[in-house]
């Protein structure tokens, strides 16, 4: 019988190492497959988040919808019942038919939701009008005639839309029964609102590029469509998908639907009015509410997918078992050098704004604190350039925030341009504030710079409305620290004093530079007009 050897230590540690691999590769599947499935039900409760998120603000937009539409029936129907009670109480005499005519006439001028105001006789007739000019016709055939000769309720009535044969534009129709004393009918006071007035209203509101706002007759009539076509006015769309859930679901609610006119799949909000004979909806395409999700959802899976290769290559480095130690090594010094990269980077960004690439204000205060001191010790003026652009809340009123922000990083872009030396720094004090420091500047040179800013911001000729020179323009404050014995160098009060100039520049018509040198003789000449 021969011996055996017995085995050399590595090669029972190896014969122990081969179960712990099997368990670790068991382990890592496990781990990936539950990884992706984490992902994918994440990624799923976002989506169903999301949706759920814009059906709450479509539908809260389909009440606010509804709650403009009453209010430009409401109005037009209290201007409408006026009418009817001078018309039953003073009668349409010739008298009494000019004051009716003016007082029409004045209310189309002052009711802006107002198209026009028309009398018409128990025949048809025209008997009084808000236009400047006599039309003589007969409107006993259109709907809402019919429709008070033939009922005797004193409501208001919302009729279809028609082309006005006074104005030949497409308006919606609201009127009101005239009665005789003798409680017969007398006629119709009709009130006309355009069509047109709703597309403006409408179009302030945002539903993204393939949304729809609609406007309907509780009967299925059409009134208004975002996006808008005179070809759509008065259709039928009771069997559309819309006023399909308003039968099998209620008069208010939310759904994904199909549209029937252009088969783009929305999340509508809809809500029937519980006043009016009218319905109101608003929809956001599908595509683009997931646009976001879908793209987050996207890098997210790549990103699921990487650690996933990531495991399996451990693993297999883990079956090899090959230079276990230096690729643990390997790897922690490459850790080290991206945690310091990512060190480094994040000093950038705790100095500098994140909106528009320079200093932010903690840099601004920093830097401000040391060119004091410096200019203190060498006894080199230092000058502080505050400035901010004018008028800009009414600015992003008009225009958004995201175009306010471009403004903000195209004067940033200006800014930065306008200072030349490399000892010079530009800083986004906050909002839209910005300063400029500028060591070894006098007060003459710290204002050629601002001036220089200040044209320089006339030139990118960016549209701002709300501004009286129509584009937008600075106002600027500029301080002198000469480091004279006694002179105040705390950065707070020299803040202060440029700030105090800036306002002067506001106070003074804005779209100018203020300095120390307005308060002496040497004063420069008024800042160049645009």
């Amino acid at each position: 019988m021969t011996l055996q050897p017995p085995p050399s230590p590595i090669t029972r540690l190896t014969e122990k190492k081969r179960p712990a691999v099997r368990y670790a590769i068991r382990i890592l599947i496990l781990f990936c497959v539950l990884l992706v499935a984490a992902q994918g039900w994440s990624a799923w409760s976002a989506r169903d988040s999301r949706l759920a998120e814009n059906a709450s603000a479509t539908s809260n937009m389909a009440g606010a919808l509804a709650a403009q539409a009453e209010s430009t029936v409401r109005i037009v129907d209290t201007v409408l019942a006026g009418v009817v009670e001078r018309v039953e109480h003073d009668g349409i005499a010739s008298a009494a038919s000019d004051r009716l005519n003016s007082h029409m006439r004045n209310m189309v001028k002052e009711v802006k939701e107002l198209h026009g105001l028309f009398v018409y006789g128990a025949d048809g007739s025209w008997l009084a009008s808000s236009l400047e000019r006599p039309v003589v016709g007969n409107n006993i055939d259109r709907d809402y005639f019919q429709h008070h000769l033939r009922n005797p309720s004193r409501d208001v009535y919302i009729g279809k839309p028609i082309r006005s044969r006074s104005t030949g534009i497409w308006v919606l129709p609201v009127s009101r029964r005239i009665d005789r004393p003798d409680g017969s009918f007398g006629g119709v006071a009709l009130g006309t609102i355009q069509i047109a007035f709703f597309a403006n209203l409408y179009e302030s509101f945002d539903v993204g590029r393939e949304g729809v706002v609609l406007l309907a007759r509780d009967d299925g009539t059409l009134i208004y469509r975002r996006p808008f076509s005179e070809q759509q006015i008065g259709i039928d769309v009771s069997n559309g998908p819309i006023f399909q859930s308003i039968r099998s679901s209620g008069p208010v609610g939310t759904a994904i639907l199909r549209s029937n006119i252009d088969g783009v799949v929305r999340l509508y909000g809809y809500r029937r009015l519980d006043n009016l004979p009218l319905v109101v909806a608003t929809a956001q395409s599908k595509k683009e509410i997931l646009a976001e999700w879908r793209q987050s959802t996207l890098l997210l899976s790549a990103a699921t997918l990487l650690v996933v290769l990531l495991l399996a290559g451990v693993g297999a480095r883990l079956v090899r078992q090959i230079i276990i130690r230096d690729e643990l090594e390997t790897e922690l010094r490459l850790a080290k050098k991206n945690l310091q990269e990512r060190n480094q980077e994040l000093t950038v960004l705790a100095i500098n704004d994140g909106l528009t690439g320079i200093a932010n204000r903690r840099h601004f205060e920093e830097a401000l604190r040391l060119e004091l001191k410096r200019a203190r010790r060498t006894g080199a003026p230092l000058s502080l350039v505050l400035l901010d652009i004018d008028f800009f809340k009414k600015y992003n009123d008009r225009y958004g925030h995201v175009a306010g922000d471009d403004c903000l990083r195209q004067v940033a872009a200006a800014l930065r341009a306008t200072l030349v030396r490399p000892t010079d720094l530009a800083a986004r004090y906050g909002g839209e504030e910005f300063a400029m420091i500028l060591p070894a500047t006098g007060q003459v040179g710290a204002r050629y710079v601002a001036e220089r800013l200040r044209l320089a911001i006339l030139d990118l000729n960016i549209a701002h409305a709300d501004n009286p020179h129509g584009i937008a323009t600075i106002s600027a404050g500029v301080s002198t620290f000469h480091g004279a014995p006694g002179e105040d160098d705390d950065p707070d009060a020299f803040v202060r004093q440029a700030d105090a100039l800036l306002y002067r520049a506001k106070a003074q018509g804005r779209n100018r530079v203020c300095s120390d040198l307005d308060n002496t003789d040497q004063a420069p000449a008024p800042p160049l007009a645009m």
